[in-house]
């Protein structure tokens, strides 16, 4: 069994509120999660269409045969519960009562926080990080990662990728969301998803993407948006506080795991994967992915952005930390070249918040310091991946 880094967090907040709630995609461990961390809680799964309808029938006396609280799973598909919670842990006045966990239902972030406001802690859990996987495969190979993506039953059960994504794809990705848009025509949005894929990493172009679809621009914002509260996709803003320079403002897209992307984009190996024309934007991907993870997986809110200015310039990830924003690049070469600094000494001095300290990823095996700048593996250097944390 995989030990999630979330744990601590959880454990730790479930001693602090009357109920935590566990957002994330699906298939990402959130069930096994709640029930490894609370093994003694009653446990009730709201997708099971008897337990639905006992709840949806009489809540009350749903809830009333947990006096202790109770796990429940998949909320989404009955937020009516979470009004009367909020009478319960009321008036119970216990830490740790109830644990939600919730996927793909856009409004389910706003019912829980309007319901249970100072009432419950929210967390995110991503598919798993470098260092769960490494629990059961020691030895790890980027682009394998790549391609077989981070969700725990395609390590664990040591599933097939394609199977396993042709799978995620019909049942949850095109029936949850297909559910929640009233689509009449699937086939664009799956030509959508596609494209999608093409772009990972790059600059959202809401109109270039309408047009190769053939909807409109607002139609392509509301499906982003749609895959953002689904877990599917995540954005990461441009940083142009205090530039001078002009700056590009519109955000870049990236998957929540790899593994998807490369499946949509008909990788079917970790060879295919390195061969790639977009090697380096999944690379890039995955690296800011973990760092996301790392936060998240801490309860702490993810403050990363990129830069780029009318020039070209520009810099993969800013971490805002200490008071200013630690500047990282990443590159899918397992050879460091002086030029991997470029976008970071450009970021100097266009941005008084910049830090002094910078960071390279690469793919390579030797570390480098080029005067304040570390240059790592992430993959391997579980050092230097920690002082990106610090």
């Amino acid at each position: 069994m995989i030990k999630r880094n979330i744990t601590q967090e959880l454990l730790e907040s479930s001693r602090e509120y009357p109920v935590v709630t566990v957002f994330g995609p699906r298939q990402s461990g959130k069930t096994v999660l709640a029930q490894q961390s609370f093994p003694d809680k009653p446990y009730y799964l709201l997708e099971d269409p008897d337990t639905r309808l006992a709840a949806e029938t009489d809540p009350r006396g749903f809830l009333a045969q947990m006096p202790k609280g109770a796990i429940l799973d998949e909320i989404q598909r009955l937020p009516v519960l979470l009004s009367y919670l909020q009478g319960i842990v009321d008036k119970a006045q216990q830490p740790g009562m109830f644990i939600l966990t919730g996927s793909h239902q856009p409004d389910l972030h706003t019912a829980v926080s309007q319901s249970l406001a100072g009432r419950t802690a929210l967390l995110t859990l991503l598919p798993l990080t470098f260092e769960e996987i490494g629990q059961v495969q020691p030895e790890l190979d980027v682009f394998e990662l790549i391609f077989r993506g981070a969700f725990p039953r395609l390590h664990s059960q040591q599933l097939q990728p394609s199977r396993f994504f042709n799978g995620y794809l019909q049942t949850y990705v095109e029936r949850d969301v297909r559910a929640i848009l009233n689509l009449k025509d699937l086939s664009r949005f799956q030509q959508f998803l596609v494209l999608l894929a093409g772009r990972v990493g790059q600059v959202v172009n809401y109109t270039s993407l309408g047009n190769d679809v053939g909807v409109s621009s607002t139609t392509i914002q509301h499906w982003i948006s749609v895959l953002k509260a689904s877990y599917i996709l995540f954005e990461l803003p441009p940083f142009f506080a205090n530039i001078s320079k002009r700056v590009i403002k519109s955000p870049k897209l990236y998957f929540t795991d790899t593994g998807l992307a490369a499946f949509l984009l008909g990788i079917q190996s970790a060879q295919q994967a390195a061969r790639d024309p977009l090697r380096g934007n999944l690379y890039e991907n995955l690296m800011i992915l973990e760092i996301l993870k790392a936060h998240l997986n801490r309860g702490l809110r993810p403050d990363l952005y990129f830069y780029r200015d009318s020039q070209g310039n520009e810099v993969d990830l800013l971490i805002r930390q200490r008071g200013g924003l630690l500047p990282v690049e990443i590159k899918s070469s397992a050879t460091f070249s002086p030029a991997f600094l470029k976008g970071i000494e450009s970021f100097r001095k266009a941005s008084p918040d910049c830090l002094p300290d910078g960071v390279v990823l690469y793919n390579g095996e030797q570390l480098h310091q080029m005067g304040r700048t570390r240059v790592f593996n992430l993959l391997k250097e579980a050092e230097g991946w920690s002082s990106l944390m610090e």
